[in-house]
């Protein structure tokens, strides 16, 4: 069992050299696939904004046409910050909000009816698990997040502690 475990010791001291690589790249790519998706269904509702309102109104949301706005100019402007890495997790934060929302309303059935199966299955949850991975993890090194933070981090320092 020892000269096993000997054996393993490189590849695991390696996996833990890769881990903040790997880190990165997930969240990288989290960003870019989801933040672009979230843009393209933001501007879908918003050049469709009567057909969304309609819809948001047969679900039973209350000020549907405001709803739609606001959802639209959320997913769309949403989608722009997380391909820019920009406020990610308070973005991310806002975005499983209307993830949540969806699988409540227009995905009900879908996971009320099939249990798991259902909510797995429902178009909105591969959204809130990116959005959640994202406010837990973080934007990743690879982004304006990153790049402003400890600019900020430095000015909220006060000045004797500054150097």
């Amino acid at each position: 069992m020892y000269s096993l475990l000997a054996r393993l010791a490189p590849l695991i001291r390696l996996g833990t050299r890769l881990q903040p690589f790997a880190h990165d790249a997930l969240a990288l790519t989290l960003r870019l696939l989801f933040g672009w998706q979230f843009f393209l269904t933001g501007r879908g509702k918003l050049q469709n904004l009567e057909r969304t309102t309609g819809f948001f109104d047969s679900l039973g949301i209350p000020a549907p046409g405001a709803h739609a706005l606001a959802i639209g100019l959320l997913e769309m402007l949403g989608g722009l910050l997380l391909l820019a890495g920009a406020t990610t997790r308070a973005t991310s934060t806002l975005l499983a909000g209307t993830m949540l929302v969806a699988l409540a309303t227009a995905h009900r059935s879908e996971w009320t009816t099939d249990g798991l199966d259902g909510l797995f299955a429902a178009a909105p949850f591969p959204y809130l698990l990116a959005t959640l991975t994202l406010i837990v993890f973080g934007p990743g090194r690879a982004s304006l997040d990153a790049l402003i933070s400890p600019r900020l981090q430095h000015a909220c320092q006060p000045a004797s502690a500054r150097s």
